[in-house]
């Protein structure tokens, strides 16, 4: 990790709070700001490292979009996800007329494409700092040169092998926490953006890792989720290679931390090795996430996801041997180009095999700039769509019967919020992620409490908290 320029950017920070300050006493009230994440947990996480600088300039949150500043962590996964923020920016531009101070600013994986940043530079010269994935440690020097320099501010890397952390974060929740333990991605499925936005893998020091958590534990997270593009390649490119079992069996030695969860597991690289960590473990959560994209061997070839249907339900069958009441989710891909009946149908034979807890389902959605999107054979839109609500129905009817199993019995759970619909209830999460819905106060938010299943609702339960 690079200590000498988390120091500058330290020093960025106090430079930043003069102007802050400056701006707000000149205008006789406290600037505000509004952070809006679009995407996945890396996003999530990268969200709070903005808010903590944010935070630590000087700058208070607003309740919406009419902040002083305004900054839109974009994704880049679907198309659509880049006309959403183009859409929103023209709100942006009303607001800004009327508020000469507002400043705007836009990172993430959408501002690593070349093509978006040259459209910014021609038609949304409103627009005040541009950054991407790889310099998001950067944020306090673009906001002193966003106050020195006239004119959009734009610092895009294409790569990088720099990693620094130890910035302020400001947390969503106080007892669980996201860490980053890898960035990129080295796999290049044919639909994907993410490799050429996010770069090649690269992993963080394990010291590094361990400190992190260490500190968030002793901040009061009992929860840690470890984020990466492929979490099973971790540590390949390390001085000292180490593998994501063996990291996890070092993280599992940290005192206080009560529950260790990941996220994501390509199947191509879940180890023997890791599974058995899983199985001897008392605080690695039994949830995996194990993206299939599609059951069709065929299909998967022309994916590039390199492993193939029996690989897939053999790897399965190894996991639920190892580790019986695991709670497996899943990805699927519905009416990728050239996907015939045949080729869903091995998709649903997969479905009914495996038995998910639940399923994240995707009609395929064209990604400029990908393999796939260049193919042939892009399937009609109608075909997708009777094929997307039958595997729908499938994946959910299998949801609710395997979420039912647990009926009855006692397990333990993590209160993570006051129920949305009825303030006399508190929601958590179990070890395999089942939510269950319970009597309860603020006062258990954060706890780790057992509660009886007493009835299954379809996706969630009903419980009781057992008085110990």
């Amino acid at each position: 990790m690079n200590t000498n320029e988390t120091q500058r950017q330290y020093e960025y920070m106090e430079k930043a709070k003069g102007y802050v300050k400056a701006k707000s006493e000149e205008l006789g009230r406290p600037l505000t700001y509004c952070v809006t994440t679009f995407g996945c947990q890396m996003n999530a996480r990268d969200s709070e490292k903005l808010t903590g600088i944010l935070e630590e300039i000087g700058y208070v949150a607003a309740e919406d979009e009419k902040a002083d500043f305004v900054i839109y962590n974009t994704c880049t996964v679907r198309e659509n996800a880049n006309l959403r923020v183009y859409g929103r920016l023209g709100v942006l531009h009303g607001y800004k007329k009327k508020n000469p101070n507002m400043t705007i600013a836009l990172c993430g994986c959408m501002m690593q494409e070349p093509e978006v940043v040259e459209k910014l530079k021609k038609s949304y010269r409103f627009v005040d700092i541009i950054f991407g994935t790889h310099n998001i440690f950067k944020f306090a020097e673009l906001i002193v040169r966003n106050f020195e320099e006239k004119g959009m501010v734009i610092d895009i890397w294409k790569d990088t092998q720099e990693i620094v952390e130890d910035l302020p974060i400001e947390r969503k929740y106080s007892f669980k926490s996201g860490v980053n333990i890898m960035f990129g991605c080295n796999n290049f499925c044919s639909y994907c953006i993410v490799p050429y936005v996010r770069g090649r893998e690269r992993s963080r020091n394990p010291e590094d890792i361990i400190a992190e958590i260490k500190k968030l534990v002793a901040d009061g997270v009992v929860e840690v989720m470890l984020l990466g593009q492929n979490v099973n390649s971790y540590g390949k490119n390390l001085e000292n290679p180490m593998t994501f079992a063996q990291l996890l069996q070092e993280i599992e030695k940290i005192e206080g931390l009560e529950r260790i969860r990941f996220m994501t597991s390509h199947p191509k690289d879940l180890s023997d090795e890791l599974i058995e960590a899983m199985a001897n473990s008392k605080k690695i959560c039994k949830h995996l996430h194990l993206p299939l994209q599609s059951g069709s061997s065929q299909i998967l070839k022309v994916m590039n996801r390199r492993y193939d249907k029996e690989k897939y339900l053999a790897l399965v069958e190894k996991i639920k041997k190892a580790i019986p009441d695991i709670g497996l989710t899943t990805d699927i891909i519905v009416g990728f180009p050239g996907e015939t009946e045949e080729d869903f149908l091995e998709t649903m034979d997969v479905v009914k095999k495996v038995r998910y807890d639940s399923a994240f389902t995707f009609i395929y959605s064209k990604r400029t700039g990908t393999p796939a999107a260049a193919m042939e054979n892009q399937i009609p839109e109608d075909v997708v769509k009777d094929r997307f609500d039958r595997l729908l129905k499938e994946v959910q009817t299998i949801s609710q019967e395997m979420t039912a199993r647990f009926e009855g019995t006692v397990q333990e759970v993590l209160v993570e919020d006051i129920n949305d619909h009825n303030a006399d209830l508190v929601t958590g999460r179990m070890s395999n992620n089942h939510l269950v819905h319970f009597p309860g106060d603020a006062s258990m938010i954060g706890k780790i409490v057992k509660v009886h299943l007493d009835e299954c609702k379809g996706f969630y339960y009903i419980g009781s908290i057992v008085e110990e």
